[in-house]
């Protein structure tokens, strides 16, 4: 059992079906060997993993279940290196105490000295806290270890993307697609890059090679922004309407922020009844979710777009507010700036230029992560196409960021 649970983490995917089809067996395998102290630990590091990326639902019961797996684990083996890493991605993933992370993961090294989640895990530290020089060099020397690992390829893929640095993501993601032949994932990030760089034409190649599955909310959404961005949305708002009658439970939250993009979709097709519609039954959903996740500053940064969409104005600024509150920048440079993302576009669209201006400008700057579907940053390409900026396109400052060059 074991060898097929760990194939879990090994895909490229970062989908809820991928994270949640590990943690069952794992928690199967602690259930049958309850002394079983390697399954412990891979079960906290899954959940807690799951936790920080919103592949599972963020929830108080889920960051404890990773907590006492990993204190189980360290109980039964004290100098069992994945152990101490589940207990760094712990404070990483779900605390955020960086200190304490680092100080789980050189322990670790001690037992798995030629582990690539070493370098790979102080990768994470290093982006977050905004030294992308030396998480670079950690990425690297998790790669000379294990050259073929397709998830750090892909974890290093996504590094550069949030660099801008679109043609050293693409040679990594070229090589996954050697290694594992169509692989959605790949084309995905593929297509993503295509769309940050303005080519829609190389983005539609890529995308027709996609066939997601109903638990893969980050395939649909780059294909819903692919219908929006080329204003030809038509054909995803049937598909997603198909999906999104039978949806996946396991993905929770995630088909609400589907029905943001449905509603968006709608919209763009000049349906705005039907897009009020759709987004009013996204909140009650995603409102609910709130409840038992009043911490996930995604699920706010979603509801913050909705409210926008419903001119809501007061509950969108409060909502984006209450996002950047939660996830300063300084606890994580990488992702933190999405809810900067999400700001521009909910100020482009309630009629508060210059606050979209200043929220551009800040983006335009900076490495980091985007608020919408994979998480590719904004250009001045996409500046240029997506249709949440069209208010602002007599704009002479926002037309200065949409012809310059990103960034420096």
């Amino acid at each position: 059992m074991l060898t097929f649970v760990v194939a879990y983490t090994l895909k490229t995917q970062n989908t809820p079906a991928n994270y949640l089809g590990a943690q069952k067996y794992f928690r199967e395998a602690v259930r049958l060997d309850p002394k079983f102290a390697l399954a412990w630990a891979l079960l906290s590091y899954v959940d807690a993993r799951g936790y920080h990326t919103t592949n599972l639902q963020p929830t108080a019961a889920l960051r404890e279940e990773a907590r006492q797996a990993f204190e189980t684990a360290l109980a039964l083996d004290l100098n069992l290196g994945e152990a101490w890493v589940a207990k760094g991605y712990y404070h990483y993933g779900c605390v955020n105490d960086f200190e304490t992370a680092v100080r789980c993961y050189e322990q670790a090294r001690k037992f798995l000295p030629n582990s690539t989640l070493i370098p790979q895990s102080l990768a994470f530290v290093a982006r977050d806290r905004g030294q992308w020089e030396r998480a670079e060099s950690y990425f690297n020397e998790a790669e000379r270890l294990d050259p073929r690992n397709v998830s750090l390829l892909t974890r290093h893929a996504q590094f550069y993307i949030a660099l801008r640095r679109f043609p050293e993501a693409v040679r990594k993601l070229d090589l996954i697609l050697e290694i594992v032949p169509n692989d959605t994932d790949a084309l995905v990030e593929k297509a993503a890059i295509a769309q940050a760089q303005g080519d829609l034409p190389a983005a539609a190649t890529f995308l027709a090679q996609v066939q997601p599955a109903a638990g893969d909310p980050t395939a649909w959404e780059t294909l819903a922004y692919q219908a929006i961005l080329g204003r030809r949305p038509a054909e995803i708002i049937s598909r997603l309407k198909e999906l999104l009658a039978r949806p996946d439970p396991d993905v929770g939250y995630l088909n609400g922020e589907l029905r943001f993009w449905l509603g968006w979709a709608q919209e763009v097709a000049g349906d705005h009844i039907a897009a009020q519609e759709t987004w009013r039954e996204a909140r009650t959903e995603l409102e609910t979710f709130l409840k038992e996740q009043p911490d996930n500053w995604s699920l706010l940064g979603d509801l913050a777009l909705i409210a926008a969409g419903l001119r809501d104005k007061v509950a969108a600024f409060t909502l984006v507010d209450r996002a950047i509150a939660l996830h300063p920048i300084e606890n994580d440079a990488a992702n933190s700036p999405q809810s900067i993302d999400i700001l521009a576009r909910i100020a482009a669209r309630l009629g508060e230029p210059d606050r979209a201006i200043a929220a551009l400008q800040k983006i335009l700057s900076i490495p980091c992560n985007g608020g919408l579907a994979t998480g590719v940053p904004l250009t001045p390409a996409l500046l240029r196409l997506d249709p949440m900026f069209d208010p602002l396109r007599n704009d002479s400052h926002f037309q200065k960021l949409a012809n310059s060059s990103g960034l420096k």
